[in-house]
C-alpha cells in the first residue's frame, strides 16, 4: 500500500481503476477493505481511493488528542499525493460518513457529491462504553475478542453468522492485530464532539444518505436528511449499519442511479 505523510502521520491507502476519483472512507472498527465490493464494482469507471483512517488498519495510531478535521486533513493529504484536486465523489460510512460530509461542506471545489452511509451529522455521546471496553480488553490481552464483538455490531447477526460474514469479519480481526486502545479512544473522542449541523444551511452539493433497515444510525441519518433539503434518503431492506457489505448489489445500484441522476456517472 502507498503511504501518505503529508499531514504528519503515516496514512496507508490503495487506489484502483481510472476515471473520476471516488474517495472511500471506512467505518469503525473496520479498515479500507470494508469497501471491497465497491472497489470491485466502481473501479471499472472510477479511480477509487480507499485509505485506513488514523488509528485503524495499517495507518498511524496517535495517542494524543486530535479532531475530526485533522482526520479529514489526512484524506486531503492522500488526495494531494495522488494529484487529485477536483471532480471527486466521496463515499463514507459511520465516522466515514461524517468525515465525508465535512469534506463536502468545506471543499466543494474538490468534492462534487457525497454519499453517506449512516449519516449522523450532530454530536454523538454514546462511545464511553467502547473506549472503556477497548482499554480493558487490551489490558487483559483479549483485544481481538472485543474487536470481533464490535465488528459484529456493524452488521446484522444473520449476516455475521453466515459463511461469508464469518470469513470477512475474521479477516478484519486478523489485520487489526496492531490496534491500540488509546489511539482508538482518541478517534472516538474526536467523533463525539464533532457537530456538522451548523454547516448544513449553506451546503448545496448532491447528497445521498443510505441506511440499512436495522441500522442503529437510522435516526441520525433520517435527521441529517431532513437538514439537507436536497438530500436523497434511501433505506436498504434487511441490512445493518454496513449495508453495502451485506447487500452490495442493491447498494451499488442505488449509488449508480444517484450518480447518473446528477450526471456524475462516467461513460465507459
Amino acid at each position: 500500500m502507498p503511504v501518505s505523510r503529508g499531514n504528519g502521520f503515516d496514512i496507508h491507502y490503495e487506489t484502483a481503476g481510472v476515471g473520476p476519483p471516488l474517495v472511500l472512507v471506512h467505518a469503525l472498527p473496520f479498515d479500507h477493505n470494508l469497501w471491497l465490493y465497491q472497489v470491485e464494482r466502481f473501479s471499472a469507471r472510477f479511480r477509487t481511493v480507499a485509505m485506513d483512517l488514523r488509528g485503524w488498519g495499517r495507518s498511524a495510531k496517535p495517542r494524543t488528542p486530535f479532531s475530526l478535521s485533522d482526520m479529514g486533513d489526512d484524506i486531503l493529504a492522500v488526495l494531494a499525493d495522488e494529484g487529485i484536486g477536483d471532480g471527486a465523489v466521496v463515499l463514507g460510512c459511520s465516522i466515514g460518513s461524517k468525515i465525508a460530509l465535512m469534506l463536502a461542506c468545506d471543499h466543494p471545489e474538490i468534492f462534487k457529491a457525497a454519499i453517506l452511509v449512516g449519516g449522523n451529522s450532530g454530536l454523538q455521546a454514546q462511545f464511553d462504553h467502547r473506549i472503556a471496553a477497548y482499554r480493558a480488553h487490551q489490558a487483559a490481552g483479549t483485544l481481538a475478542d472485543y474487536h470481533l464483538v464490535h465488528l459484529r455490531h456493524g452488521v446484522t447477526p444473520t449476516w455475521a453468522d453466515s459463511p461469508i460474514g464469518r470469513y470477512l469479519l475474521a479477516s478484519f480481526v486478523e489485520r487489526g492485530r496492531a490496534l491500540d486502545a488509546e489511539s482508538i479512544a482518541q478517534v472516538f473522542q474526536a467523533l463525539t464532539v464533532s457537530d456538522l449541523t451548523p454547516k448544513l444551511p449553506l451546503y448545496k452539493s448532491p447528497t445521498l444518505i443510505v441506511n440499512g433497515e436495522h441500522d442503529s444510525a437510522l435516526p441520525g441519518g433520517t435527521k441529517t436528511a431532513s437538514l439537507i433539503p436536497h438530500a436523497e434518503h434511501k433505506i436498504l431492506p434487511g441490512t445493518g449499519h454496513c449495508c453495502f457489505l451485506e447487500d452490495p448489489e442493491n447498494f451499488n445500484a442505488l449509488v449508480q442511479a444517484f450518480l447518473e441522476r446528477n450526471k456524475l456517472w462516467p461513460d465507459q
